[in-house]
Protein backbone atom coordinates (compact mmCIF):
# COMPACT_ATOMS: atom_id res chain seq x y z
CA UNK A 1 0.00 0.00 0.00
CA UNK A 2 1.24 3.04 -1.06
CA UNK A 3 2.30 5.87 2.03
CA UNK A 4 0.66 8.74 2.87
CA UNK A 5 3.25 10.60 0.82
CA UNK A 6 2.63 8.44 -2.16
CA UNK A 7 -0.95 8.66 -2.22
CA UNK A 8 -0.25 12.52 -2.41
CA UNK A 9 1.63 12.65 -5.00
CA UNK A 10 -0.32 10.58 -7.13
CA UNK A 11 -3.47 12.69 -6.34
CA UNK A 12 -1.14 15.60 -7.68
CA UNK A 13 -0.64 13.74 -10.63
CA UNK A 14 -4.02 12.86 -11.31
CA UNK A 15 -5.23 16.36 -10.77
CA UNK A 16 -2.59 17.61 -12.97
CA UNK A 17 -3.50 15.41 -15.72
CA UNK A 18 -7.05 15.57 -15.02
CA UNK A 19 -6.94 19.76 -15.66
CA UNK A 20 -4.27 19.78 -18.18
CA UNK A 21 -7.16 20.34 -21.03
CA UNK A 22 -8.10 23.30 -18.77
CA UNK A 23 -4.72 24.66 -19.13
CA UNK A 24 -2.99 26.89 -21.61
CA UNK A 25 -4.54 26.85 -24.79
CA UNK A 26 -1.79 28.07 -27.18
CA UNK A 27 -1.35 31.22 -28.62
CA UNK A 28 -4.55 32.93 -29.48
CA UNK A 29 -4.64 34.74 -33.22
CA UNK A 30 -4.46 38.37 -33.12
CA UNK A 31 -5.16 40.81 -35.81
CA UNK A 32 -2.19 42.28 -37.30
CA UNK A 33 -1.26 46.06 -36.80
CA UNK A 34 -2.99 47.91 -39.25
CA UNK A 35 0.36 50.32 -39.91
CA UNK A 36 3.65 50.21 -39.32
CA UNK A 37 4.54 52.67 -36.22
CA UNK A 38 8.68 53.05 -37.19
CA UNK A 39 7.57 54.12 -40.36
CA UNK A 40 4.94 56.49 -39.60
CA UNK A 41 6.61 57.32 -36.14
CA UNK A 42 10.42 56.99 -37.25
CA UNK A 43 11.14 58.90 -33.95
CA UNK A 44 9.27 54.73 -32.20
CA UNK A 45 12.54 53.28 -33.88
CA UNK A 46 14.35 51.05 -31.16
CA UNK A 47 11.56 51.60 -28.57
CA UNK A 48 9.45 48.03 -29.77
CA UNK A 49 9.31 45.10 -26.81
CA UNK A 50 8.28 41.75 -26.71
CA UNK A 51 5.16 41.05 -24.76
CA UNK A 52 3.50 38.32 -23.79
CA UNK A 53 -0.31 38.41 -23.66
CA UNK A 54 -1.96 36.05 -20.95
CA UNK A 55 -5.85 36.46 -22.11
CA UNK A 56 -7.29 34.73 -18.72
CA UNK A 57 -10.72 32.93 -19.18
CA UNK A 58 -12.44 31.16 -16.38
CA UNK A 59 -11.82 28.23 -16.19
CA UNK A 60 -10.24 24.98 -13.79
CA UNK A 61 -6.44 25.09 -14.01
CA UNK A 62 -4.64 22.31 -11.48
CA UNK A 63 -1.15 23.39 -9.73
CA UNK A 64 0.70 21.86 -12.86
CA UNK A 65 -0.77 25.01 -15.10
CA UNK A 66 0.07 28.68 -15.16
CA UNK A 67 -2.89 30.60 -14.14
CA UNK A 68 -4.57 33.73 -12.93
CA UNK A 69 -5.91 32.76 -9.57
CA UNK A 70 -5.37 29.28 -9.74
CA UNK A 71 -3.91 26.48 -6.99
CA UNK A 72 0.07 26.62 -6.87
CA UNK A 73 2.33 24.06 -6.72
CA UNK A 74 3.51 25.09 -2.88
CA UNK A 75 6.95 23.36 -1.13
CA UNK A 76 5.72 21.06 1.81
CA UNK A 77 8.78 22.43 3.62
CA UNK A 78 7.68 26.32 3.47
CA UNK A 79 4.70 27.86 5.36
CA UNK A 80 1.78 29.90 3.68
CA UNK A 81 3.01 33.35 3.51
CA UNK A 82 0.38 35.37 5.70
CA UNK A 83 0.45 39.31 6.03
CA UNK A 84 1.07 40.35 9.80
CA UNK A 85 1.23 44.22 8.31
CA UNK A 86 -0.89 46.31 11.41
CA UNK A 87 -2.45 48.78 9.21
CA UNK A 88 -4.26 46.67 6.77
CA UNK A 89 -7.93 47.31 5.85
CA UNK A 90 -11.05 46.88 3.88
CA UNK A 91 -11.66 50.40 2.42
CA UNK A 92 -15.65 50.68 4.03
CA UNK A 93 -14.55 49.27 7.39
CA UNK A 94 -12.16 49.27 10.66
CA UNK A 95 -8.30 48.06 10.53
CA UNK A 96 -8.61 44.12 10.43
CA UNK A 97 -6.13 44.44 13.10
CA UNK A 98 -2.86 42.26 13.90
CA UNK A 99 -4.34 38.88 13.38
CA UNK A 100 -2.85 37.45 10.12
CA UNK A 101 -4.60 37.44 7.26
CA UNK A 102 -4.03 34.88 4.61
CA UNK A 103 -2.44 35.92 1.05
CA UNK A 104 -4.01 34.61 -1.74
CA UNK A 105 -2.54 32.77 -5.39
CA UNK A 106 -3.13 35.56 -7.86
CA UNK A 107 -0.71 34.24 -10.62
CA UNK A 108 1.83 30.94 -11.57
CA UNK A 109 3.37 31.14 -14.42
CA UNK A 110 5.95 27.84 -16.18
CA UNK A 111 8.86 28.77 -18.24
CA UNK A 112 7.10 26.15 -20.90
CA UNK A 113 4.12 28.62 -21.13
CA UNK A 114 5.98 31.71 -21.16
CA UNK A 115 9.15 31.48 -23.64
CA UNK A 116 9.64 35.25 -23.53
CA UNK A 117 10.41 35.37 -19.81
CA UNK A 118 13.43 35.44 -18.17
CA UNK A 119 13.69 33.26 -15.33
CA UNK A 120 16.87 33.73 -12.55
CA UNK A 121 19.25 30.72 -13.04
CA UNK A 122 18.14 27.50 -11.66
CA UNK A 123 14.17 28.15 -11.53
CA UNK A 124 11.59 27.95 -13.85
CA UNK A 125 8.32 28.98 -12.51
CA UNK A 126 7.36 31.96 -10.86
CA UNK A 127 4.34 32.63 -8.17
CA UNK A 128 2.72 35.60 -6.96
CA UNK A 129 0.32 35.99 -3.77
CA UNK A 130 -1.24 39.12 -2.36
CA UNK A 131 -2.81 39.78 0.85
CA UNK A 132 -6.44 40.42 -0.09
CA UNK A 133 -6.55 43.84 1.53
CA UNK A 134 -5.92 47.55 1.32
CA UNK A 135 -2.68 48.66 2.97
CA UNK A 136 -2.63 52.56 3.36
CA UNK A 137 1.29 52.52 3.61
CA UNK A 138 1.56 50.68 0.03
CA UNK A 139 0.05 52.58 -2.23
CA UNK A 140 -3.62 51.80 -0.92
CA UNK A 141 -3.64 48.60 -2.45
CA UNK A 142 -3.32 44.79 -1.73
CA UNK A 143 0.19 43.76 -0.49
CA UNK A 144 1.86 41.50 -3.32
CA UNK A 145 4.60 38.30 -2.41
CA UNK A 146 6.60 37.41 -5.40
CA UNK A 147 8.58 33.93 -5.76
CA UNK A 148 10.57 32.17 -8.36
CA UNK A 149 11.16 28.20 -8.01
CA UNK A 150 12.57 24.81 -9.39
CA UNK A 151 9.23 23.55 -10.65
CA UNK A 152 11.00 20.04 -10.43
CA UNK A 153 12.24 20.82 -6.91
CA UNK A 154 8.97 21.63 -5.86
CA UNK A 155 6.77 18.89 -7.73
CA UNK A 156 9.35 16.49 -5.03
CA UNK A 157 7.51 17.36 -1.83
CA UNK A 158 4.52 19.40 -2.66
CA UNK A 159 2.20 20.69 0.45
CA UNK A 160 -0.74 18.37 1.40
CA UNK A 161 -4.01 19.40 1.48
CA UNK A 162 -5.58 23.10 0.63
CA UNK A 163 -3.63 26.46 1.47
CA UNK A 164 -5.20 28.54 4.16
CA UNK A 165 -7.80 31.00 3.25
CA UNK A 166 -7.86 34.83 4.58
CA UNK A 167 -10.24 35.15 7.17
CA UNK A 168 -11.61 38.94 5.66
CA UNK A 169 -10.76 40.21 2.27
CA UNK A 170 -11.32 43.11 -0.42
CA UNK A 171 -13.38 41.09 -3.05
CA UNK A 172 -11.55 43.36 -5.55
CA UNK A 173 -8.74 41.84 -4.89
CA UNK A 174 -9.75 37.82 -4.93
CA UNK A 175 -9.23 36.45 -8.33
CA UNK A 176 -11.63 33.66 -9.98
CA UNK A 177 -9.80 30.84 -11.55
CA UNK A 178 -8.11 31.27 -14.90
CA UNK A 179 -6.73 29.17 -17.48
CA UNK A 180 -3.99 31.24 -19.54
CA UNK A 181 -3.71 31.45 -23.18
CA UNK A 182 -0.11 33.12 -23.40
CA UNK A 183 0.69 34.81 -26.91
CA UNK A 184 3.82 36.91 -27.85
CA UNK A 185 3.31 40.29 -29.74
CA UNK A 186 5.04 43.58 -29.94
CA UNK A 187 4.31 46.85 -27.88
CA UNK A 188 5.45 50.34 -28.69
CA UNK A 189 5.43 52.84 -25.53
CA UNK A 190 2.27 55.13 -24.23
CA UNK A 191 3.10 57.08 -21.43
CA UNK A 192 5.97 55.07 -20.63
CA UNK A 193 7.69 57.24 -23.64
CA UNK A 194 11.20 58.33 -23.65
CA UNK A 195 10.95 62.22 -22.10
CA UNK A 196 9.75 64.60 -24.41
CA UNK A 197 8.82 62.44 -26.98
CA UNK A 198 5.29 62.54 -26.23
CA UNK A 199 4.14 66.36 -26.08
CA UNK A 200 6.78 65.65 -29.81
CA UNK A 201 4.59 63.32 -31.16
CA UNK A 202 1.00 64.54 -29.70
CA UNK A 203 0.16 66.24 -32.82
CA UNK A 204 0.72 63.49 -35.36
CA UNK A 205 -0.73 60.73 -33.42
CA UNK A 206 -4.34 63.21 -33.18
CA UNK A 207 -3.89 63.40 -37.29
CA UNK A 208 -3.35 60.09 -37.19
CA UNK A 209 -6.57 59.18 -35.56
CA UNK A 210 -8.75 61.68 -37.44
CA UNK A 211 -6.97 60.07 -40.71
CA UNK A 212 -7.58 57.00 -40.06
CA UNK A 213 -10.26 56.63 -37.16
CA UNK A 214 -8.18 54.87 -34.66
CA UNK A 215 -5.32 56.23 -32.15
CA UNK A 216 -1.80 55.03 -31.91
CA UNK A 217 -2.36 54.14 -28.37
CA UNK A 218 -5.33 51.93 -29.64
CA UNK A 219 -3.38 49.94 -31.91
CA UNK A 220 0.12 49.62 -30.73
CA UNK A 221 -0.39 49.41 -26.55
CA UNK A 222 -2.32 47.47 -24.26
CA UNK A 223 -4.00 47.76 -21.18
CA UNK A 224 -4.26 43.98 -20.09
CA UNK A 225 -2.64 41.12 -18.11
CA UNK A 226 0.63 40.49 -19.52
CA UNK A 227 4.74 39.74 -19.06
CA UNK A 228 7.11 42.06 -20.41
CA UNK A 229 6.09 44.82 -22.69
CA UNK A 230 5.01 48.43 -20.94
CA UNK A 231 2.68 48.95 -18.19
CA UNK A 232 -0.10 50.60 -19.15
CA UNK A 233 -0.49 52.93 -16.92
CA UNK A 234 -3.82 54.56 -16.23
CA UNK A 235 -2.14 57.71 -14.72
CA UNK A 236 1.27 59.15 -14.88
CA UNK A 237 3.96 56.64 -15.09
CA UNK A 238 5.58 55.83 -11.80
CA UNK A 239 8.55 53.61 -12.99
CA UNK A 240 10.49 52.35 -9.68
CA UNK A 241 14.41 52.22 -9.25
CA UNK A 242 16.35 49.36 -8.04
CA UNK A 243 16.78 49.82 -4.25
CA UNK A 244 19.68 48.45 -4.44
CA UNK A 245 21.90 49.89 -7.71
CA UNK A 246 19.43 52.72 -8.69
CA UNK A 247 18.94 51.82 -11.92
CA UNK A 248 15.41 51.95 -13.42
CA UNK A 249 13.83 48.06 -12.73
CA UNK A 250 12.80 46.05 -15.72
CA UNK A 251 8.71 45.83 -16.30
CA UNK A 252 8.17 41.97 -15.42
CA UNK A 253 3.88 41.59 -14.72
CA UNK A 254 1.01 43.35 -15.00
CA UNK A 255 -2.09 41.97 -13.53
CA UNK A 256 -4.84 44.66 -14.70
CA UNK A 257 -8.74 44.79 -13.96
CA UNK A 258 -9.36 45.03 -17.74
CA UNK A 259 -9.08 42.81 -20.69
CA UNK A 260 -9.64 43.48 -24.27
CA UNK A 261 -13.51 43.52 -25.12
CA UNK A 262 -13.02 44.64 -28.64
CA UNK A 263 -10.54 46.39 -31.04
CA UNK A 264 -6.71 45.16 -32.01
CA UNK A 265 -5.80 43.33 -29.20
CA UNK A 266 -9.11 41.00 -29.12
CA UNK A 267 -8.46 37.72 -30.35
CA UNK A 268 -9.92 36.74 -33.45
CA UNK A 269 -11.88 34.07 -32.52
CA UNK A 270 -13.06 35.87 -29.14
CA UNK A 271 -14.85 38.40 -32.09
CA UNK A 272 -18.82 37.80 -32.87
CA UNK A 273 -19.71 36.07 -35.54
CA UNK A 274 -22.61 38.32 -37.05
CA UNK A 275 -19.55 40.93 -37.63
CA UNK A 276 -18.15 41.28 -41.34
CA UNK A 277 -14.69 41.19 -41.00
CA UNK A 278 -14.73 42.62 -44.49
CA UNK A 279 -16.98 45.52 -43.00
CA UNK A 280 -15.51 45.80 -39.51
CA UNK A 281 -11.65 46.82 -39.35
CA UNK A 282 -10.60 45.23 -36.52
CA UNK A 283 -9.73 48.41 -34.36
CA UNK A 284 -13.66 48.31 -34.06
CA UNK A 285 -14.89 44.70 -33.96
CA UNK A 286 -16.23 43.52 -30.56
CA UNK A 287 -15.94 40.45 -28.79
CA UNK A 288 -18.96 37.72 -29.07
CA UNK A 289 -21.53 38.83 -26.59
CA UNK A 290 -21.67 34.72 -25.15
CA UNK A 291 -17.71 34.14 -24.87
CA UNK A 292 -17.47 37.54 -22.66
CA UNK A 293 -18.71 36.19 -19.47
CA UNK A 294 -15.61 34.29 -19.28
CA UNK A 295 -13.17 36.91 -20.02
CA UNK A 296 -10.72 38.48 -16.93
CA UNK A 297 -10.14 37.24 -13.64
CA UNK A 298 -12.88 39.58 -12.30
CA UNK A 299 -11.54 41.99 -10.05
CA UNK A 300 -11.85 45.53 -10.44
CA UNK A 301 -8.26 47.19 -9.10
CA UNK A 302 -9.88 50.25 -8.05
CA UNK A 303 -11.30 52.07 -11.36
CA UNK A 304 -10.08 49.64 -13.50
CA UNK A 305 -6.26 50.11 -12.99
CA UNK A 306 -3.32 47.69 -12.58
CA UNK A 307 -0.80 46.45 -10.47
CA UNK A 308 2.76 46.50 -12.37
CA UNK A 309 5.87 44.53 -10.98
CA UNK A 310 9.04 45.20 -12.00
CA UNK A 311 12.56 43.42 -11.23
CA UNK A 312 16.11 44.54 -11.23
CA UNK A 313 18.17 41.46 -13.39
CA UNK A 314 21.39 43.20 -11.94
CA UNK A 315 21.28 42.97 -8.19
CA UNK A 316 21.39 39.61 -6.39
CA UNK A 317 18.05 37.40 -5.93
CA UNK A 318 16.01 39.63 -8.40
CA UNK A 319 14.94 42.08 -6.45
CA UNK A 320 11.29 43.46 -7.07
CA UNK A 321 9.03 46.30 -6.62
CA UNK A 322 5.41 47.17 -7.37
CA UNK A 323 3.15 50.07 -8.39
CA UNK A 324 -0.56 50.30 -8.41
CA UNK A 325 -3.04 52.61 -10.62
CA UNK A 326 -6.41 53.01 -10.75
Amino acid sequence: MPSGHAQHMQHMQQETARTRSTGPTGPRPLAPIPFDVEAVFPELTGTAREVTLLYPRAGEPGPGDSSIGGPLLWPADEPWPMCAEPDHYKPLGAPVGPEPVAMVPVAQLYARDVPGLVFPAGTDLLQLLWCPLVHEDDQYAANPSLHWRSAALTAADVAAGEPPRPHTAEEDYLPRPCTLSPTPAVEYPNWGMPKGLGALLEERFEALEEERGFCHFDVATTQQSKIGGYPAWTQGPDWPDCAGCGARMEHLLSVTGTEPGGGRWLPLDDRDPHQDPAEVPSWRAQANPAALAAFGHGMALGDLGGMYFFVCRTCPDTPYAHRYDC
